[in-house]
């Protein structure tokens, strides 16, 4: 009864709180197409922190993220707590399969945070995806992808997919600057009602593909007390002679690397 109580004041809150940012956020992309304002980075910033708090989610964020630009973020995907988490830190745009815009609710939410949508299968969209996200990156937004395409059980990175890591060459030929960044962040879901998660309970936290979204979302929602730590780790320099594949294995090696030193058994 006490989960059920949770749960509804939760979403009755959130649903409040988008009662008053989602029109403000409409109001400030309207307002930056014609080039008036630049706080529509910061609204969602705002939302995911809020968030966070509500649900009971405290985030330990260890390293920062480059000042330099072009920035492209990758990370490990966990769950669907990962862009509320990696959201909450910095103004920021995600890379999501193109599905999701016509998702309820949380597609709409997501085209509010100016995601860009991508079919991941259709080799020939490739080249025009990663124009789209270096033409972001180009303008000095930060952009995170998920290279391995969908969320794991969170005891394993799946293998990277690299054809998106171009984006960063593409921003780095149209910058003034000798260098572009893709710096890796490790997601960890570290602690639940304040006891280590080992590999049996990692699934809890995890989203894996086969279940649907609000069968993952209410447990959390009605559990809370989670830790979860976003280890940012030091950036890879993409060079016009730059091949992905290598860049994208010394991320995911990187994320590793970050994820095995963590004291949380694995």
């Amino acid at each position: 009864m006490i989960g059920k109580l949770r749960v509804a004041l939760i979403f009755v809150s959130v649903m409040l709180s988008l009662a008053v940012l989602m029109p403000l956020q409409i109001l400030v992309l309207l307002l930056e197409k014609i080039g008036i304002g630049g706080l529509a980075g910061f609204i969602p910033v705002l939302f995911h922190r809020l968030v966070l708090r509500l649900i009971g989610i405290r985030l330990h964020q260890k390293g920062r993220l480059s000042g330099e630009r072009p920035l492209l973020i990758v990370a490990n995907h966990v769950s669907w707590l990962d862009i509320v988490v990696v959201g909450a830190i910095a103004p920021l745009s995600f890379v999501a399969k193109a599905e999701m815009a016509s998702w309820p609710l949380f597609g709409l939410l997501a085209k509010l945070h100016r995601t860009i949508f991508v079919k991941r299968e259709r080799r020939r969209e490739t080249s025009k995806q990663a124009n789209d996200i270096a033409n972001r990156m180009t303008a000095h937004e930060i952009i995170v992808l998920f290279p391995e395409g969908t969320t794991t059980d969170g005891n394993r990175l799946a293998p990277f997919k690299t054809p998106l890591f171009e984006a960063a060459k593409i921003a780095l030929i149209a910058s003034p600057v000798e260098t572009a960044k893709v710096q890796p962040v490790a997601i960890e879901y570290s602690r639940l009602n304040g006891l280590p998660i080992g590999r049996s309970e990692r699934p809890h936290v995890a989203w894996p593909g086969e279940i649907g979204l609000g069968e993952s979302l209410i447990p959390l929602v009605r559990e809370g007390a989670l830790d979860v730590t976003l280890y940012i780790g030091e950036p890879i320099l993409m060079e016009e002679t730059s091949n992905r594949k290598i860049i994208a294995a010394q991320a995911a090696s990187s994320i590793r690397d970050m994820l095995d030193s963590s004291t949380t058994p694995r």
